[in-house]
């Protein structure tokens, strides 16, 4: 089925915060955009595509802790938007900052993925690196913020001031059919901080999130916890999932098929936490708390 065309800019004076992203973009002249798929950056290339032409490439750093099915989506909105789409590797699991998986992991992620950028940059003659970050993203814990700040890498959703209620609202405008796709972190994100990111463990959690996605729910994380003191994986986890809010009661008619296919995947236990999801749950043991280590 042929994905329906996207609008076009809105009339100038129409929204001030979105005349002010395309004159930041307009002055920038040339950009390589680092997109995941996220909605956020997904809305970043869509309107440097349609500002800057062919001088506007989306860049999707490929490695362990993306998952296939997100990559996937990367492609598929990447080619509705028109725009020119790179997949390039990057190396962060080699790194030991990155893979003992300390709090300041994305640190060590995102250095990695502009120092790649930074490569890619130069070498296809654009003038800036460009994210999808928002002024909602600032209030949380964020290594992966100072790695961008280091690097020299810009936000123009932050510079015209959009908050994550703005991208969806004005991308909605625009026609993007992922203006409501939920929010999606790397597989990293769902390891406690002290477990040792390998990719046996991202691979395991990636699999079960897309087992979890068959079953036509949206919203869904599975956390990996260690049980019983075992250093396998396939031994000694527990899968603790968080689902939307509003999509519970369907995971729950399905935790049958949920269970199943946690159990075929390695897990030990296979548990649904019934606060549902919500965004960083493994920031909220950092206050104060030593980190306990999983190798």
């Amino acid at each position: 089925m042929t994905a329906p065309a996207l609008r076009p800019l809105l009339a100038e004076g129409s929204d001030p915060k979105l005349d002010h992203l395309v004159a930041i973009l307009r002055e920038m002249g040339s950009v390589l955009v680092c997109y995941s798929g996220g909605v956020d950056s997904a809305f970043v290339l869509a309107v440097a595509h349609r500002v800057l032409g062919d001088k506007c490439i989306g860049m999707t750093a490929v490695s362990p802790s993306l998952a296939d099915f997100e990559r996937e989506d990367a492609i598929a909105i990447a080619k509705e938007i028109g725009a020119r789409h790179e997949l390039v590797e990057s190396s962060e699991i080699e790194d030991e900052s990155y893979a003992k998986n300390h709090a300041d992991r994305c640190f060590h992620c995102k250095s990695e993925l502009y120092r790649v950028s930074e490569v890619k940059q130069r070498e296809w003659g654009l003038a800036f690196s460009v994210n999808g970050t928002n002024l909602d993203d600032l209030g949380d814990y964020r290594p992966g913020l100072e790695a961008a700040k280091k690097a020299g890498a810009r936000s123009p959703l932050v510079e015209a001031s959009f908050t994550k209620a703005d991208v969806r609202r004005v991308a909605q405008l625009l026609g993007m059919p992922v203006w409501d796709k939920p929010a999606a972190a790397c597989l990293s994100s769902r390891l406690p901080y002290g477990t040792r990111v390998t990719r046996e463990r991202l691979a395991q959690i990636g699999s079960l999130e897309a087992e979890i996605r068959r079953l036509g729910i949206r919203q869904a994380r599975v956390r990996w916890h260690a049980v019983g003191g075992g250093p396998a994986a396939s031994e000694s986890a527990m899968a603790r999932i968080e689902i939307g809010r509003d999509e519970i009661e369907r995971a729950f008619e399905a935790r049958d098929a949920i269970v199943s296919a946690g159990k075929k995947l390695g897990f030990a236990y296979v548990t649904l936490d019934l606060a549902g999801y919500r965004m960083g749950s493994h920031n909220e043991l950092l206050r104060g708390r030593a980190l306990p280590v999983v190798s």
